[in-house]
This record gives C-alpha cells, sequence and structure tokens, in this order.
C-alpha cells in the first residue's frame, strides 16, 4: 500500500467496479427496503444540498444492504417546470432573444434538446459522491409512461369529482409569466408607503393606491361605531377619472386598528379583498386593473400602459395635485408576496385555472399520521405537516408555461365546453395552453416510477421504506406525495420521512453567491475526496435541525480518511508477517478489545436503525480514530494485543465505516485483499468487494 491515500486516484475505478457487476442492484435478499431518490433538476449542477440528501441516502442504503436486505435506491430527475424554463429564458437572454420570439412547439423543442444535452450534469456529480443507486432503473419525469401515468392520474381525480375549473384570485408573476400556487410564494417584510387617500367623507389608508380603479366597496368593521351611519349607503366621491359612487359594506375581517378603520375592497388584486366580495353578493362584478403584462389596462384610463411601480408613482402626484392625498407613512412595514423563482412581486391577478379539490386527500393523510403509518424525524416537523394538511387550500395545478406536461382537456371552439381527455375528441376542439405545475407529477413520484419500472418492483418496493430530503420542501413535495400515494394506491407511499437541515457556513449564516460563503461540493471532492465531504455533512447532524459547515471540516474528514488508510497500512504489512492463528500469552486484552470492538459494533447498528445518522458518524468516528488507532493499535505495536484480534478489528471498522466513506473503505478492503498473504484464514474472512460485505453483529 502506498504511503498516503490519494482520493484521485481510487475513486473513478471504485465506483466503475462497483456498478459493472450489477452491486447497486437489489439482490436476493428476502426483506426489501427502498428509497425514491428526491429527483433532481436532470440539468442542475450539484450544490451541498444535493449533496446532504445523496449522503444520508446512500448511508441507509448501504447499510441496508449490508444487512442483507433487497435493497433498492431507484433513481430519476426531474423536468422542474418553470426552474428549467426560467434557466433557458436567461439563456435565451443573453442572445438577445426571449421566449415570445417562439411558437409553443418550437420553444419547447429548444428546451428539450437543452435538457437533453445536459441531461447527465446532475447524475454524473451524484456519482462521484458514491451513491449506489440503481441507474438501470433511472426515471425522467417526461419519460413517456411517466407522461401517460400522470395524465390518467388527472383524468381519474377529474372522473372522482376532484378536478374542477374556476376563476379564481391566482399568485401571478408577471416575470415569469405564470401562476403559482399558494405554497410556492415566498414573503419578504419590507418597508411600504401607507398612503392615506380622501373617498368623498372617508379617508382610507392602502399601499396599493394604483388599483384604485378596481374599487368595489369600502368595507368597515359592524362593531365600529364610527362608520355605522355609511353602511349599506352608496357614497359619492371625486376621483382621478372624475366623480365615482361607491357603497360601503361591514365585514369582520376589517381590522379597526389598521390605518382609519375603512378600508378599499379590490377584489381582483388581493386576496382578502376577493374574499370579502364573495361573502358580499351584493357587490357588482369586480374590474381588472393590471393584466398580465403587469401593466395597467383600459379600466385605469389615462394611466393605461403604465407599469405597476410607475403608475403608483404618477397616480401619487396626481392625487397631491388634486388633493386626494390625506398624508403618507413612509415607516409603514408589511409582508409582500414576491416569486419563488426569480424575486419579482407576486400579482394577484383573476384568472381562470385548474384546481385540485385537496379536502379528501388530505383527510387521508391525516387518518394515516393519526394511526402512526408515517414516522416523521425531524424536530416538530411532524407537527407541521399536520398543520399544513390541515389549513391547504385547494392547489391550483395550472402553470401558463411550455416546459411541462400539456393538461389533457380540450375545449371545443366557440364554446365554453370542454372534454378531459388524453387524445382530442375530434377537429373542432382546441387543447388547453397550460401545463401541470410540477409538483403535481412529482407528487405521484414513488407510486409512478415502481409501477412503469422492471416487473413486480411495485409489489415488492411500495410502500417504500423512507422518503429523504429538505425540511423546507416539506409542504411542496413529502405533503403531497403523502396525499396522492394514498388516493393512487390506498396505502401510503412511504413509511418514515427523514428531513434534514440547511447547510450553513461555520458561523451559522445562509450561504449565500452575494456573500462569498458558499461550498461547492464538486470543488471539495477535488481537494479532499467524496468520503471528506459526506462525513463532514453528516457527523453530528440531526434530523430536522441546520448544520454549519466549512472547508476546514472537510479538510478534517480528509485527515479521517488518511488515518483509516494508514491504519490499514500498517496492519495489512502486519498480517503479512504474521501467523493470524497465533495467541498473546494473556489473553484479557483480546477479551476486552472484542467486547468493546462489539459494543461498538451494536452502538453504531442501534443509531443507524433508529435514523440517528449523525451519531452513528460520530460513533464510529471516535472509536476508530480514539480508541481503535490511538490505543488499540499501540498496544498491539507493544504485544499487548494479538495480530489476529488487530487484524479483525480492521475488518470490523471497515464496516462499520464504509456507508459514511465508501472509497478509502472499500481502497483499504481491496488492497488487503490482494495481497498474497500466508494466511488462507485472512482471505476467507474478507468477501470479494467491501461493498456486499455482511454488517457486524
Amino acid at each position: 500500500m502506498e504511503s498516503k491515500y490519494d482520493h484521485q486516484k481510487f475513486e473513478r475505478e471504485i465506483y466503475r467496479k462497483w456498478e459493472d457487476p450489477g452491486a447497486f442492484k437489489p439482490g436476493n435478499g428476502k426483506k426489501p427496503f427502498c428509497i425514491i431518490m428526491p429527483p433532481p433538476n436532470a440539468n442542475d449542477p450539484l450544490h451541498v444540498g444535493h449533496a446532504m440528501f445523496v449522503a444520508i441516502e446512500d448511508i441507509l442504503i448501504r447499510y441496508q444492504r449490508m444487512l442483507g436486505r433487497k435493497t433498492l435506491w431507484l433513481p430519476g430527475t426531474d423536468h422542474a417546470g418553470i426552474e428549467t424554463q426560467y434557466v433557458f429564458e436567461k439563456k435565451l437572454a443573453k442572445e438577445g432573444k426571449s421566449r415570445f420570439d417562439f411558437d409553443r412547439e418550437t420553444l419547447y423543442k429548444m428546451i428539450w434538446n437543452y435538457v437533453q444535452d445536459n441531461s447527465n450534469v446532475a447524475i454524473d456529480q451524484i456519482k462521484r459522491l458514491g451513491a449506489s443507486a440503481d441507474w438501470s432503473r433511472k426515471k425522467f419525469t417526461l419519460d413517456p409512461e411517466i407522461v401517460d401515468f400522470v395524465l390518467d392520474t388527472f383524468i381519474k381525480l377529474h372522473q372522482d369529482g376532484l378536478i374542477y375549473r374556476d376563476l379564481k384570485l391566482v399568485n401571478y408573476c408577471v416575470k415569469c409569466g405564470t401562476a403559482f400556487s399558494n405554497l410556492e410564494v415566498g414573503h419578504e417584510e419590507r418597508k411600504t408607503p401607507l398612503y392615506y387617500l380622501k373617498y368623498g367623507p372617508f379617508t382610507l389608508a392602502t399601499v396599493r393606491p394604483e388599483t384604485k380603479f378596481g374599487d368595489t366597496a369600502i368595507a368597515v368593521h359592524p362593531d365600529d361605531k364610527r362608520y355605522k351611519k355609511y353602511v349599506g349607503q352608496e357614497i359619492g366621491a371625486e376621483g382621478l377619472l372624475g366623480k365615482f359612487k361607491i357603497k360601503v359594506i361591514a365585514d369582520s375581517s376589517v381590522d379597526p386598528k389598521f390605518g382609519t378603520g375603512a378600508v378599499k375592497v379590490t377584489p381582483y388584486h388581493d386576496h382578502n379583498d376577493f374574499a370579502i366580495w364573495k361573502r358580499h353578493p351584493e357587490l357588482p362584478k369586480p374590474a381588472q386593473v393590471i393584466g398580465q403584462s403587469g401593466k395597467l389596462n383600459q379600466n385605469a384610463g389615462k394611466y393605461s400602459g403604465l407599469r405597476v411601480m410607475k403608475a403608483r408613482e404618477v397616480i401619487v402626484e396626481d392625487l397631491k395635485r388634486l388633493g386626494l392625498l390625506v398624508k403618507v407613512d413612509e415607516n409603514y412595514h408589511n409582508s409582500v408576496g414576491v416569486c419563488y423563482r426569480c424575486g419579482a412581486v407576486i400579482e394577484p391577478l383573476p384568472m381562470k385555472q385548474w384546481f385540485l379539490r385537496v379536502k379528501p386527500l388530505t383527510e387521508k393523510a391525516l387518518e394515516a399520521l393519526s394511526k402512526k403509518q408515517v414516522r416523521v424525524y425531524g424536530s416538530g416537523h411532524d407537527k407541521i405537516l399536520k398543520h399544513w394538511l390541515e389549513n391547504l387550500e385547494d392547489w391550483n395545478i395550472s402553470r401558463q408555461i411550455v416546459w411541462g406536461i400539456r393538461i389533457p382537456v380540450w375545449y371545443q371552439k366557440n364554446s365554453t365546453e370542454y372534454v378531459v381527455a388524453k387524445e382530442s375528441p375530434g377537429k373542432n376542439f382546441v387543447q388547453e395552453t397550460d401545463t401541470f405545475d410540477t409538483w403535481f407529477s412529482s407528487s405521484q413520484w414513488p407510486v409512478v416510477t415502481l409501477k412503469t419500472n422492471q416487473p413486480k418492483d411495485f409489489e415488492t418496493f411500495y410502500p417504500t421504506d423512507v422518503t429523504e430530503t429538505g425540511y423546507d420542501i416539506l409542504p411542496f413535495w413529502v405533503m403531497r406525495m403523502l396525499m396522492m400515494g394514498i388516493y393512487l394506491t390506498g396505502e401510503v407511499p412511504f413509511k418514515k420521512v427523514y428531513l434534514h437541515g440547511l447547510i450553513r457556513d461555520e458561523k451559522g449564516q445562509k450561504m449565500s453567491k452575494s456573500k462569498g460563503n458558499v461550498i461547492n461540493p464538486l470543488v471539495m471532492i477535488d481537494k479532499y475526496g467524496a468520503d471528506a465531504l459526506r462525513m463532514a455533512l453528516v457527523i453530528r447532524s440531526t434530523p430536522g435541525q441546520d448544520k454549519g459547515m466549512g472547508e476546514g471540516d472537510v479538510r478534517g474528514m480528509r485527515n479521517f480518511s488518511n488515518k483509516i488508510w494508514n491504519a490499514a497500512r500498517y496492519i495489512n504489512l502486519k498480517s503479512q508477517n504474521s501467523n493470524l492463528k497465533t495467541t498473546i500469552q494473556n489473553p484479557k486484552p483480546d477479551r476486552e478489545f472484542y467486547k468493546r470492538l462489539s459494543q461498538t459494533a451494536s452502538l453504531a447498528t442501534k443509531h443507524l436503525s433508529n435514523y440517528r445518522i449523525g451519531l452513528a458518524a460520530e460513533t464510529v468516528y471516535n472509536e476508530f480514530w480514539h480508541w481503535f488507532c490511538d490505543e488499540a493499535i499501540e498496544k498491539n505495536k507493544r504485544q499487548e494485543i494479538s495480530d489476529k484480534a488487530i487484524f479483525e478489528g480492521l475488518v470490523t471498522f471497515l464496516k462499520l465505516l464504509h456507508p459514511f466513506m465508501p472509497f478509502v473503505t472499500e481502497a483499504a478492503w481491496g488492497e488487503i485483499k490482494k495481497q498474497k498473504t500466508k494466511n488462507n484464514e485472512q482471505r476467507t474472512m474478507m468477501e470479494e468487494m467491501l461493498i456486499s460485505a455482511e454488517w457486524p453483529k
């Protein structure tokens, strides 16, 4: 063995040796164990969050494989809907083009080719981390059989009365050009001027004077004595476009302490106002003032064509000039909805969309949680999941983008009638242009990947054992998989949910390019090896809690890789020149050694079986470095512990360390295995490859 472990020399070759003979396939174990890989964006480079999920899931898979279970880690990639289209549009912008320069079919084909050209980016990088997934079963969310399954699900949901189309106020990003569900809207606290406007005898406070042309009513609280005499009346007021009349209503949602206690109701541009309007059927149909372009429309009169912020600026100046602006509070703070993708301010707009009626699905999911059919690992996130399920609103699954699975609805020309079907019902029908929210197909992932894969995969591996992901997508993905899995199969899609936290820098700050504190996994792998990165990520981690980590942590685990190598090198050399059957004169140190070795294996097994991955990593790290290397090997050098015991200790520790640091342990195993020694016992106690070795008992 060379004097120093060189990860660059071993990692790619070892991975090939694992993959070529099919070491990643399920095997012949009697009891199945399955994890469905969270599908990363097919053309996205690896980030530290990906590295965390790969490390955790691979640890669980390798451990269960060594226990002798029929183990499947099924990988896949996601077309990622708006995420991918957004990236592609940025590419177009650099070329001086936009999505509007192309028809639908051309744009879709261009994005398809772009994704295909980059489709192996995520997979190749995940492999570099040592992911022992069965790549022969890999799926892509736009594979024909996947698309077919998703369309069937929509049709089934529609037949069961769970799909409907309705005009609602939706969250629209004028930059991305699509609506989003409520879950996908980010919220930022901002300092926004609060404008006090004259409305006849009233003074109203608003942060959005530009929407005043869509006002349908003035609302006050029913118990507010200041305004009781006005409730039910229609008042006259002077406006920017001339005189107008508006009705005063009472609604309990109005906060008497906000502003003057009287607010304007603009149903087509505010979610709360839309809800007020729905509760008051006596009010007229609202007017829409802002279009999907983000500009004011003809209902704004002379302000038509202005973008929202410019319109606000011009309108405020005109209100001042006409004496209709009473005052401005410049220190008002409010929560502003923003697009999770591009950061633009979300515009509530009225649109006809396709919705999934969620209550029948959430009720079944809540029942499964109450019966403990699913266990959540992650500091209180079981309660968070329950809260989301209890309060979830109907899911807007429509997206106004090209890249995705097109909704299988056909409209009769010159009619509001429609047909839900995979194929066109005739020449007089045109297809819906909206695509599914990418989470709609992802919510079916455990079911569809197994149902469309190799024969009996679904029967063997469903429900899966664990789903593992970051806690930040608990409502986006985990909750929806739970809902849809039960709907499609009558069973939960997974028995356990393991949620890892966010990886922060060593000071606990969120990683961001602007701060310059981002850890690039590929750079760390090149410098220190995949094992070092994996171990740095998982050691002392706790489900559901964020973890701080810097390059120094990865460097420290590179040193641990060398410690493993050097211990193996010493013992390998010793075993070549020793009769491993020879016993020392005092057997007591050996007995104590074997006892502690057994205790270490038992503790690591207990932690891993109970999904305490961070503690399991810490246990094997501390026991190997501080006991086995610093104490036991030193005793062996003084002939206080036998060569046979120290050799068997190494074999046990290589097995215990393998799920966490697969490359260096496999490399050390291989170096020992290939040595020509006089001891057949040494060779027979070691399987051909460590990946297929039996877990220590």
